[in-house]
């Protein structure tokens, strides 16, 4: 049994190990391709179990052809070989053939990731792509293309038969396929119109576009978008003339024309009241007192006005500038704005800083001194601090000092005192109030 359950293990691991990647192709309707008709290569790609990273498929080149990878989404497959379960995944390409022959395909390498046994592993699949023939028609045109379901339409933004010299006529033609890509659809030929000026825009191309057709059912295809404009400055009936696309209809295996037929445009003159101006009142004369001339005289009573408060504030400029520099510096020299910095002071600066801040403050309320202003807002806390503060500076720096409570003693004056400042100071300074050293000046 033991030999039994060793052999049953080999075999599942062997069987387990050869489970590896692999990709194959095919084409969509190989009979009957025509040179412009876009070929349809279906790649899959599958994996054992799942994939860790999905398969990057390259673009390639053939000889004659155009290839694109198509825009479609990923088709997600599920396959199961002797017992293993492949996960998988669908891509096409797009091959438009420009000639009648063979066309061969090489083989591409697509790589992918995915998991064996618990664990992601890289792999590269090589996928031979099969090869296939274009045979020449004769009912085609020298200019291959060939799509399915062309349908061909325009609008106005207006109406043709309602213009007026000088309007502007936007034609916008939609031309719709399905089964080739917007790049390899030919341009629309629009013809002369006789009287008209045309400025065509660049074409707008789209692929992917979803459109109802017969029976309400939705196709999807690519577009075509032209817009023309035409103009004229005269009046008259004038003519667009009718536009036929060729094309090459795969389904009737035959060359046909989409068309539009002509479409008349009648321009009318452009009424009287958009191109003359406004005419005065006939029974009034040109000059009246009550008409034009009062005007006349009151825009030159404005304008001279408007002169000499020129002039004036010309003149007046230095005194002008003068007033709105000292509106500044009343400004920025108001006590609340002096108290704010002030403040920044105490918190930041350094001793020095702060005596010659106080005593700017101080002078500028009319004391003498630092100590003349704090005894005069008689709060002990602010003469405490001022007190430190000259010890610290002029003594020894035995005592520290609290910022914080220096800043928040000193307040806005009520009334600043004007005149209290006396010319000359005390002859006799008491000892304990140190007179400042030409330092601190």
């Amino acid at each position: 049994m033991r030999l039994t359950a060793m052999l049953f293990w080999v075999l599942a691991c062997g069987q387990a190990t050869a489970a590896e990647p692999f990709g194959r192709a095919a084409i969509e309707g190989a009979e009957g391709i025509v040179p412009g008709q876009q070929v349809h290569v279906v790649v899959d790609v599958f994996a054992p179990d799942f994939f860790t990273s999905p398969p990057q498929f390259p673009l390639f080149e053939v000889p004659d052809a155009l290839v694109t990878l198509s825009d479609d989404r990923a088709r997600n497959l599920v396959q199961t070989i002797d017992g293993v379960q492949y996960s998988g995944i669908r891509r096409s390409y797009a091959v438009v053939p420009e000639r009648a022959g063979s066309f061969p395909l090489p083989v591409i390498e697509i790589e992918l990731g995915y998991s064996s046994n618990g664990s992601p592993v890289k792999a590269m699949v090589n996928v031979a792509l099969p090869s296939f023939d274009v045979g020449a028609s004769s009912h085609q045109s020298a200019t291959p293309f060939a799509a399915r379901g062309l349908t061909i339409t325009q609008s106005f933004d207006r109406d043709p038969g309602s213009l007026k010299a000088g309007d502007a006529l936007v034609r916008t033609i939609v031309v719709f396929a399905e089964e080739t890509q917007a790049m390899l659809m030919p341009p629309v030929t629009l013809g002369d119109a006789a009287g008209l000026v045309r400025y065509v825009k660049p074409p707008v191309l789209a692929d992917g576009v979803e459109q109802r057709g017969i029976g309400r059912t939705v196709e999807t295809g690519s577009t075509r978008t032209e817009t023309v404009v035409y103009t004229t400055s005269s009046e008259g009936s004038f003519s667009l003339p009718s536009i036929s696309y060729t094309w090459f209809d795969v389904d009737g295996h035959a060359n046909t024309s989409a068309t539009l037929p002509a479409v008349a445009l009648v321009v009318a003159q452009a009424s009287a009241g958009e191109r003359l101006p406004p005419k005065l009142d006939d029974d009034r004369p040109p000059f009246s007192d009550s008409g034009p001339r009062t005007s006349l005289l009151a825009v030159l009573l404005l304008g001279a006005v408007d002169l000499a408060a020129a002039l004036l504030a010309w003149r007046r400029y230095p005194a002008i500038r003068a007033g709105l520099k000292q509106f500044r510096e009343r400004r920025r020299n108001s006590p609340r704005r002096r108290l704010r910095r002030l403040r920044t002071i105490l918190r930041v600066g350094p001793d020095p800083a702060i005596y010659r801040a106080l005593q700017d403050w101080s002078l500028s309320l009319g004391f003498r001194s630092v100590c003349d202003w704090a005894e005069a807002q008689g709060n002990p806390r602010l003469s405490a601090q001022v007190a430190i503060l000259e010890r610290r500076l002029f003594r020894s720096r035995d005592a520290q000092l609290d910022r914080t409570v220096l800043a928040s003693a000193i307040e806005l004056p009520s009334v600043e005192r004007k005149g209290s400042k006396r010319p000359l100071p005390d002859l006799n300074p008491t000892a304990d109030r140190p007179l400042l050293p030409p330092l601190l000046r």
